[in-house]
């Protein structure tokens, strides 16, 4: 039996979890930034960044690293 072929099968996400901090920069001119944090909080930091305003925020986004291994900071302007 020979060795076996990669798997190409799409990576599954991990499980949804909660932020355990956020809150609001405010940037001037009535802007403000909404940002939180969630994963490991000694993790290696990820930064999320969506498209911009109106375009809405995904929580799936969470999703796309290990919590275990990574703190992820999202961010989108308001």
């Amino acid at each position: 039996m020979g060795p076996s072929a990669p798997s190409t099968a799409a990576p599954q996400p991990f499980p949804d979890i909660e932020p355990y901090e956020r809150g609001l920069l405010d940037v001037g001119d009535r802007n403000q930034v909404y940002w939180e944090t969630s994963g490991n909080p000694d993790g290696k930091p990820a930064l999320v960044v969506h498209a911009g305003p109106g375009s809405g925020g995904q929580r799936g986004s969470r999703k796309l690293f290990d919590p275990t291994v990574y703190r992820m900071l999202r961010r989108m302007v308001r």
